[in-house]
């Protein structure tokens, strides 16, 4: 990978092809590193979004970006980012926005004292998706942290190049519908890859589509199971995912 040029567009070379992703904006920042190792509620109701402040208080010189972690699991990397961001003068994580009821996640949620959006099916496909409850909110900028729902158009074109995801895969291979969780690594070890990552992208209209940020990779060895990759790719997602939202969200701060 080459370093920054004059108007900060950073390139990243998928490893399968060679093709390099232009559109993508931000890359991991140690240029030329390779990253071949594994390194190691309160429920807000409809009617309560509306109190919620639409802005937070920031300086001039450091304006706030309002977060929301949409999650369907257990939420282990919405607490990664929650972590990362809790002293964060630039970065807020505001809002959790969950599909499933008694999801992990919530749990965490409620530890946290960060304000839950339930997410209804018919609501979130054949609604709004949710855009004016978000934009009320204040939200400007969305991470998917395991949340298996397929994004709506109308949540895609409302937050344009602000919705982030993390595959557990190195994309564009075992992506798209169904391949989540244990069945991306279960696919991986049945057709004897040697390696697997990450993948960071955004998100548009179709399954693990979105331009992608950045990617990492992890070496699979004779033997190892789905649930020993499984673990290497998490130790992924810990390590790189927050840092990653940290430069795009730095990078669309800087276009304000």
């Amino acid at each position: 990978m080459r370093g920054k040029n004059k108007n900060t567009e950073f390139r990243i070379q998928n490893s399968e092809s060679g093709e390099q992703y232009t559109e993508a904006k931000i890359r991991n920042t140690e240029a030329g590193k390779q990253h071949s190792e594994p390194v190691k509620t309160n429920t807000l109701k409809q009617e309560e979004i509306s109190h919620q402040p639409l802005t937070s208080s920031a300086t001039s010189q450091q304006p706030v970006t309002r977060v929301a972690l949409f999650a369907s699991g257990a939420g282990s990397n919405a607490q990664k980012i929650i972590d990362y961001f809790r002293d964060s003068k630039t970065v807020s994580i505001v809002l959790i926005a969950c599909n499933k009821p008694g999801a992990g996640v919530l749990n965490i949620a409620e530890k946290e004292h960060i304000p839950v959006l339930m997410i209804e099916k018919e609501a979130f496909f054949r609604g709004n998706g949710y855009v004016d409850e978000l934009k009320t909110a204040g939200i400007d900028f969305i991470v998917l942290a395991g949340f298996l729902w397929k994004v709506p158009a109308t949540l895609t074109a409302a937050y344009s190049n602000k919705i982030v995801n993390i595959h557990p895969a190195l994309l564009p291979r075992y992506g798209g519908k169904g391949m989540y969780g244990m069945f991306v690594h279960e696919a991986i070890i049945a057709a004897g890859e040697r390696e697997s990552g990450i993948t960071i992208h955004y998100v548009d209209n179709v399954y693990d589509n979105g331009a992608i940020i950045f990617q990492a990779t992890c070496a699979i060895e004779p033997g190892d199971t789905p649930a020993m990759l499984a673990q290497k790719v998490h130790e992924l997602e810990h390590a790189h995912y927050p840092r990653i939202i940290e430069q795009v969200i730095g990078h669309l701060q800087k276009q304000r």
